[in-house]
């Protein structure tokens, strides 16, 4: 976890760009083509009793497994919370990061080329301690869930992937960083968050086209059943796409997963073949106005917002945290000022406290986002008991089922009945309703 917090600045937009959304107001999405005309809700509908009857198909022992699965996953961010925290720590009081500078500057008097360095040594180090733990985040437990596909050496090629995908942006950013600090002194924080922020749009504008294809690859879809539905919904809601890609995610996991990204003429739309293989063109119709609802409503440019002020308030509480540490223990790390790249593993300690005490507020923002895309995929797609279905198949490793405490601070989507309760609700006020016993998805 050290090695992604010290590079969070920049990769976490990679992560956000999935993730997009917020409110609707004013932008109503187009109906796709071919949509079922709006029918007045009737009397026998019930949206409880539909949305227990959609739960009720998971079996008991699978939702027990999932439930655990990602309920784990509540004490693994706590855990690599506290690892990342006393690696950062032994790093500064072990002097070891000290030592790493110094060694660096034997090979450059440019200090830039001397951060450099540092961040490499500091890169390898931390990623080498925290290895075992990667293997049982990433590879073991996804195995023991039946929720990956690769074996060990193609994992291991991903994850070498990865890191060297990190090495080169965590590298420009943090050089570029520490000359922003030397440089502008007592204002560099500010300056600071601005350039995270532009380098975060950077990311997501690169991620579709340059980096995702490093993990897998994209085809065009041919099968025109799936591709000229999509496309349609694509040309009603005024979406720059020509093409729809599939993605071979299958050869890592089985999970199931589609996106619309990019911008300023990287736009993608793109369903990996998970979802192909195991959904209905129905559900994939509600996937598909889902994700097309993040792009629709330019939550991209809202997530920069939002993070941004993130940054802004995160590189204040960085600028107040380093100069109260290290004038208490900066002579025994050896590191006595911002300037010195020895006192990274503080920068990155303090950002990793800041940015998990606000948890649940970046949850919440999340969360509240992909609901609102919900809403905007079954005006769009027209298709409640895709979704529906959908959501019961996400409860593979997802909890479908969590109280309102649980779901408000730790999830960062909303729960799966949650989300089938917006469907049948939908479908209550907004298609004809189906006449009692018929079963669930069979419209």
């Amino acid at each position: 976890m050290l090695r992604k917090l010290a590079l969070a600045l920049f990769l976490m937009s990679i992560l956000i760009a999935l993730t997009w959304a917020q409110p609707l107001a004013a932008n109503s999405p187009a109906p796709a083509a071919g949509a079922t005309a709006v029918a007045p809700a009737g009397p026998a509908f019930d949206v409880k009793a539909a949305t227990d009857a959609y739960l009720a198909t998971v079996p008991a022992d699978k939702k027990a497994r999932s439930d655990a699965y990602f309920e784990g996953g509540y004490w693994l961010q706590l855990w690599d919370f506290l690892f990342g925290a006393v690696v950062a720590i032994f790093l500064l009081h072990s002097r070891l990061s000290a030592h790493m500078r110094d060694w660096a500057g034997r090979f450059s008097s440019w200090r830039g080329i001397q951060t450099l360095i540092y961040f490499i040594q500091f890169l390898a180090f931390t990623t080498i301690v925290q290895f075992p733990m990667a293997v049982y985040e990433g590879y073991y437990r996804e195995h023991k869930y039946g929720l990956a596909t690769q074996t060990f050496g193609p994992w291991m090629r991903d994850q070498m992937v990865g890191l060297a995908v990190g090495a080169v942006l965590g590298g420009i950013a943090v050089v570029g960083l520490y000359a922003l600090v030397r440089r502008l002194g007592k204002n560099w924080w500010v300056w600071g968050a601005v350039a995270s922020i532009v380098f975060m749009a950077f990311i997501f504008l690169i991620a579709p086209v340059y980096i995702a294809p490093l993990f897998n690859t994209f085809n065009k879809l041919k099968d025109p059943k799936i591709k000229d539905p999509i496309l349609s919904m694509a040309r009603a809601n005024g979406i720059p796409a020509t093409e729809v890609y599939e993605v071979d995610a299958s050869r890592q996991s089985t999970r199931i997963s589609a996106y619309v990204s990019g911008f300023l003429g990287t736009e993608r739309i793109v369903l990996n073949d998970n979802l192909l293989k195991r959904c209905s063109p129905e559900e994939i119709q509600s996937v598909m106005g889902h994700e097309m609802g993040h792009y629709v409503l330019h939550h991209v440019y809202k997530d920069l917002i939002f993070f941004g002020i993130l940054f802004v308030a995160g590189f204040a509480f960085l600028n107040w945290g380093m100069h109260w540490c290290l004038a208490r223990w900066g002579e025994r790390w050896g590191a006595r000022e911002i300037t010195d790249v020895a006192a990274l593993p503080l920068a990155v300690l303090l950002f990793s406290i800041f940015f998990f005490v606000l948890t649940p507020v970046t949850n919440s923002w999340v969360r509240m986002q992909e609901y609102e895309a919900d809403i905007f995929g079954l005006d769009a797609g027209r298709q409640p008991d895709g979704e529906a279905l959908v959501d019961v198949k996400l409860g593979d490793y997802r909890k479908l089922d969590p109280g309102p405490l649980e779901e408000m601070i730790l999830f960062d989507h909303p729960s799966g009945r949650t989300r089938i309760t917006a469907a049948m609700r939908w479908k209550a006020e907004n298609m004809a309703v189906l006449p009692p016993g018929t079963k669930p998805g069979k419209p």
